[in-house]
């Protein structure tokens, strides 16, 4: 039998964060857009942890901001870490970032089945053709460019479509990302290994920094302990490939046995049992997970998420590079579709941004595994890989906040003085639930500098000069005053008067 043959505008091969992403804000421009994805949702999927850059910026933009608010996910104010030569657990807030004080000032902790089902749910109110249980099983292509895709429907039959462009946002395992041509390279410093699993029962920080992540380095690597709900926690061990042996044989005791080798997380499981049955009773691993490919389009093509490049998940980044990029590549193709902006670049300014925010936290969190350096050297490298005139902490908050880069897109953008001093004076020192104090970060010579830049904006945002972004490339586009599409810069200007 012969495939079915379709056309559209734009094929998205994955219904993740990344997919629906992209595929929403193509649809919200007027183009035809085909889902199209493997497995039925709800489905299990890692990355739990959210930055404020997805909930409040990509959330806004994709329109789920009220959706995410009656999810009730677990409220996360900043990140609690026991890493470095300092002894002392220490804590960081979002809230002391200039662009996330305030409203913004948070993110949420997830069960990704729930998360993702919203993004792709959303994408199909908003005109998107959502094809579940639709296995891609071929790319249509030419030495010019891609052409579509071929896949089978959940009744077997066979179907080729025919689309301007095809994104590849099908995560890590998948290999489409060949049709884009290059190579997957790996990372020769970030070649660890996650053994995770769920706990029922853990201990939580004091309220309100109960949502918080926690992140606690032992010998050899580091655990994440993150709560997902009142009592349900995900607990993972990240450790080097040298250690691999560990995880061979019974998974269960390998895991316990780390979590046994860092004092901090072994206490706030004391009390917990693991999680043995359904969807969250199952141990698993990724390995080899740090990676970036050579090439993240070529004609046709387009590379998002996990398809694109992946890096260690201390700071739950996976995420936020996957809505990011599903932005970035949505401005592209609608402005190529709209004849605004060639092919070339408008995909030389996705790829050029792209590379850069996966740059910045690369090179952050290869100081950052530095466990002879301490939290205020680590403040230091962020404002050095940031390249910001702003104080250590703000840089280091605003890079782990995902809104260093300073897109508007990313940030709601209200501030509050008040409510960063609230804050501060909130969090302090904080104890353990077995009693170990915690060490806070915000000295007052640190707070007075961080309110008196957030004043700076406050000006600037009178005068109406946060609303016009400059190149963050060299004489690169800017993103029209939508948000959806690049512009250059001259024509951004000429709007705005």
């Amino acid at each position: 039998m012969s495939p079915i043959i379709e056309n559209t505008d734009v094929v998205v091969v994955g219904g993740g964060p990344g997919g629906s992403t992209v595929a929403t804000l193509l649809a919200r421009r007027g183009h035809r857009v085909v889902l199209l994805e493997k497995e039925t949702f709800p489905r299990y999927q890692i990355g739990e942890s959210l930055l404020p850059s997805t909930v409040h910026g990509i959330g806004r933009l994709l329109g789920v901001t009220e959706e995410l608010e009656k999810a009730s996910f677990m409220v996360k104010r900043g990140g609690s870490f026991r890493w470095g030569t300092n002894p002392v657990p220490w804590n960081f807030l979002f809230a002391v970032a200039p662009e996330l004080s305030g409203p913004t000032s948070f993110a949420y902790q997830v069960e990704r089945m729930k998360f993702d089902e919203i993004l792709l749910r959303n994408a199909a109110k908003h005109g998107v053709d959502v094809r579940e249980n639709s296995p891609v099983t071929g790319v249509i292509d030419d030495a010019e460019r891609v052409r579509g895709v071929r896949y089978t429907d959940p009744d077997g039959i066979e179907h080729e479509i025919h689309a301007t462009f095809v994104v590849d946002a099908s995560g890590n395992r998948s290999r489409v990302h060949q049709h884009a041509g290059g190579d997957r390279i790996y990372s020769e410093f970030f070649r660890n290994i996650a053994l995770f699993g769920y706990f029922e029962g853990g201990k939580r920080l004091p309220a309100p920094d109960s949502g918080n992540i926690l992140c606690a380095a032992f010998d050899e690597g580091w655990i994440w302990y993150i709560p997902l709900s009142d009592t349900l926690t995900s607990v993972g061990a990240v450790i080097s490939r040298e250690h691999a042996a560990r995880l061979q044989g019974d998974q269960e005791q390998a895991l316990l046995g780390f979590v046994d080798r860092c004092a901090i997380v072994k206490d706030f499981l004391s009390d917990a049992t693991r999680v043995a049955e359904g969807v969250y009773g199952e141990l698993r691993t990724r390995k080899d997970y740090s990676y970036t490919n050579s090439t993240f389009h070529r004609p046709g093509m387009v590379l998002v998420g996990d398809a694109a490049c992946f890096i260690d998940p201390v700071f739950s980044t996976g995420v936020h590079l996957a809505t990011y990029a599903g932005l970035l590549a949505a401005r592209s193709i609608n402005s190529v579709l709209s004849g605004d902006v060639t092919e070339d670049r408008a995909f030389g300014e996705f790829e050029g941004r792209y590379r850069r925010e996966y740059r910045v936290f690369y090179e952050f969190l290869s100081a950052f595994y530095d466990m002879q350096s301490n939290e205020d050297s680590y403040f230091w490298k962020a404002r050095k890989v940031t390249n910001v005139a702003t104080t250590d902490l703000e840089a280091f908050v605003s890079l782990v906040g995902g809104v260093h880069s300073g897109e508007n897109a990313l940030t709601a953008f209200r501030v509050s003085s008040g409510a960063l001093a609230d804050a501060v004076e909130r969090t302090g020192d904080m104890q353990t639930p077995s009693g170990e104090r915690m060490h806070h970060l915000f000295g007052t010579p640190v707070v007075r500098e961080v309110m008196q830049e957030m004043n700076n904006i406050q000006v600037r945002g009178i005068q109406g000069a946060a609303a016009r972004e400059l190149p963050l490339l060299d004489g690169g586009l800017v993103p029209a005053s939508d948000g959806l599409s690049w512009v250059e810069p001259a024509a951004l200007l000429e709007e705005a008067r």
